[in-house]
């Protein structure tokens, strides 16, 4: 059937949405973007005439093609080379969706999202849905094709399963700039000790290089092994150069609403490093690597001016 004006201005109208649920069941704004367009692709085709509430139809087709992209995505992570993460978002990506409350904000953190990766897809969905969106359990049930008391049941255990117990610290761009020069400044001391004031004794740091890049193939743990990492990290060196491309020039920013260290190299983000805060200290560090995971944000980035850098050349 042929689409009205109406038809596309409705379906923009719902664009955003969609995207921000997408991201947060899937984990990759690619993998996101594709959903979204499949679901334009079903509203063109569908008798939209029979559709009593448009937003329903499509909040129901999104999501249920997400559940079945969430099947063979973990087939995919479970050959995935080494640490899996999801695809950082600069600040002000439209996939972030709504940051007005504390929930909103959390389902979108690096942290959630990893944490996410316990549940089943429909655990997840009705996380998402009920979480991040404040949908009634009566409109998740219609959506997932369940019963209203058993999606109460999957959020409850969504939660308990997600829920780590730390309270992350909310920031904005300066509050994040000041932790990420704090960061830096000990991170290049050449010292642990500064590094592991900063952080919390069970700190973590994961790297997903996705096999593209080098990164260990499981966690560090521990404040003392995560400074030792860190101090070897930020140690300048012409074989990193070399993996890179150049020297980076090292920036502070937001990436999925927490403090992000972005290394860029001739305009091409090069790497994202998550700091996860809370008020004992950094909890954990987590580094987006694999070029192809970078590719949106180095488009994002190169859409705005972001100052001088921390560290130039580095």
């Amino acid at each position: 059937m042929s689409l009205t004006v109406s038809d596309v201005d409705l379906f923009e109208a719902a664009r955003p949405r969609l995207g921000a649920i997408a991201y947060r069941l899937l984990g990759s704004a690619g993998e996101a973007e594709d959903a979204v367009q499949e679901t334009f692709l079903r509203w063109q085709a569908a008798d939209r005439a029979a559709i009593e509430v448009p937003e329903a139809w499509l909040t129901k087709v999104l999501t249920n093609l997400c559940l079945n992209q969430l099947t063979s995505a973990r087939a995919r992570r479970e050959t995935y080379v080494g640490q899996w993460l999801p695809e950082p978002l600069l600040a002000g990506d439209p996939l972030l969706g709504p940051a007005e409350t504390v929930e909103q904000r959390e389902s979108v953190s690096m942290a959630v999202l990893t944490l996410m990766e316990r549940l089943s897809p429909n655990e997840r969905a009705v996380y998402v849905l009920r979480q991040a969106f404040d949908y009634p359990h009566r409109e998740i049930a219609e959506i997932l094709d369940i019963t209203e008391a058993a999606s109460q049941q999957i959020f409850h255990r969504a939660k308990q399963h997600v829920a780590d117990g730390r309270t992350r610290t909310a920031v904005d761009e300066a509050a994040a700039r000041r932790i990420v020069e704090e960061f830096l400044a000990a991170a290049t001391s050449g010292r642990t000790e500064p590094l592991v004031k900063l952080l919390t004794g069970d700190a973590i740091a994961v790297g997903d290089g996705g096999g593209k890049v080098p990164a260990k193939a499981s966690p560090f743990t521990g404040a003392v092994a995560v400074a030792k990492f860190l101090r070897g990290l930020f140690k300048p060196a012409e074989h990193k150069r070399a993996m890179v491309g150049g020297r980076p020039d090292v920036y502070a920013d937001l990436a999925n609403g927490e403090p992000a260290v972005v290394a860029v190299v001739d305009g091409r983000v090069v790497g994202v490093m998550v700091l996860e805060v809370t008020p004992e200290g950094v909890t954990a560090v987590r580094s987006a690597i694999n070029p192809d995971k970078l590719e949106r944000a180095t488009t994002r980035w190169n859409a705005a001016d972001h100052g001088e850098p921390l560290l130039q050349g580095w």
